[in-house]
């Protein structure tokens, strides 16, 4: 009975069609969409993910993403190393700037200050740059941060605009990306580029600016507290959770693992980010689609195929037997549209990789699809089955 039923879906080639490629757009964005919230939320802890040594961090008490900077006393970072089960505390500042340009454009910049000791915070650099020269006063790494083309530096000296004078800037001028060597303005204190680090991007995407955490102070506006989070190692066989807990008594701010931490953002972005409701938007055409190419084709397929129903019904087929054949029908489409839309969702996924959005297909993202699919297409086959249930076996003998 199922070869039969199959051979009665092919036999159709237009309906067939048209209920493979629905079925696949909707595996196509259920899977779309969950990848995206999975590139969003894996870069909206790019800071945390960029530093797999650590255990613990230590932040103001309001601070529930990694998104959220905000400054701590400076008397947070010794306290916190006398905790019990402590192995080393260091500092990181994380902070907004305006870097200038020596064409004197202006770009808004993530400062990130490191620990000038260990410059634990600081992501790998790229080429054959040292972590070391970031010791040196008023030195700097950069980083695109998920970002294209916002720092770009003239290439010709006569385009820099000099120290002591002011020129018209032209926005036509040939830039190159900043690299070591080059130096640029951030509060009016010259900074020198040193490298660049090969940081993971964030989202939203935004240019980093990586420095020692002494170096932060000085180039940052003169404000009370300055410290951001306070980064913690623990001993070997502490759990990180009890150690959090003890930290956060002991000091009364907030304290996660590093796991905690990861999962508060990505609660944080599906609660205030915009893009959620992008999300939302593909997911809800996803359902429309599904139940239109499903629900519609599958009824008007069963509708044409009615005398052929009462055919096998005539020769003594029970209803279980013809609800199992549009059953058949229906996996057997949802099969092959899962497939093709997964598929394509695949090689958008590349197409995005390369243009540098936040995708990011994990192991679950396809089955988000491939469920959307089954519970669409199971939905659809209950609203064809309403012909079937009224079919007469007199239908076959009338001619009709």
């Amino acid at each position: 009975m199922f070869r039969i039923a199959i051979k009665m879906l092919r036999g159709d080639r237009a309906k067939y069609i048209g209920l493979v490629l629905g079925i696949a757009f909707t595996a196509f964005l259920g899977a779309f969409a969950a990848s995206y919230a999975c590139g969003i939320a894996t870069r909206g802890f790019a800071l945390i993910s960029e530093n797999p040594s650590i255990d613990v961090w230590v932040m103001d008490p309001t601070v529930v993403s990694a998104e959220q900077p905000i400054a701590i006393p400076d008397w947070a970072l010794d306290r916190v190393r006398g905790v019990e089960g402590v192995r080393w505390a260091v500092p990181m500042c994380v902070a907004g700037a305006d870097l200038r340009f020596p064409d004197g454009r202006f770009q808004p910049v993530q400062i990130i200050g490191v620990d000038n000791a260990t410059l634990t915070g600081l992501p790998a650099v790229e080429g054959a740059g040292s972590a070391d020269l970031l010791r040196v006063p008023d030195a700097a790494m950069v980083a695109p941060g998920g970002t294209e083309g916002k720092l770009q530096t003239p290439v010709r000296p006569e385009d820099q605009w000099p120290a002591t004078m002011p020129a018209r800037f032209r926005a036509d001028i040939p830039t190159r990306e900043l690299n070591a060597g080059d130096e640029v303005l951030i509060n009016d204190h010259r900074v020198r580029i040193v490298g660049r680090a090969a940081a993971l991007p964030r989202f939203p995407p935004r240019p980093l600016v990586y420095t020692t955490y002494p170096n932060a102070l000085r180039i940052l506006p003169p404000e009370p507290h300055r410290l951001t989070f306070v980064l913690v190692s623990a001993k070997p066989g502490v759990d990180h959770r009890a150690l959090a807990e003890r930290i956060a008594d002991a000091t009364g701010l907030a304290a996660r693992s590093s796991s905690d931490f990861e999962m508060d953002t990505v609660k944080w972005f599906l609660t205030t980010s915009e893009d959620v409701g992008d999300m939302t938007a593909m997911l809800a055409i996803a359902v429309l689609v599904g139940l239109g190419s499903t629900g519609v084709l599958l009824l008007m397929f069963t509708r044409d195929n009615l005398r052929y129903y009462a055919l096998l019904a005539a020769m003594g087929t029970t209803p279980r037997w013809l609800v199992a054949m549009v059953f058949a029908q229906v996996g057997m489409s949802a099969l092959v549209g899962i497939g093709i839309g997964l598929g394509a969702c695949a090689l958008a996924g590349k197409l995005a990789g390369s243009l540098n959005f936040p995708f990011r297909m994990l192991w679950f993202t396809p089955l988000a699809g491939a469920l959307l699919v089954i519970v669409t297409s199971l939905i659809g086959a209950l609203l064809s089955l309403g012909p079937l249930f009224k079919v007469e076996i007199a239908t076959v003998f009338a001619g009709r």
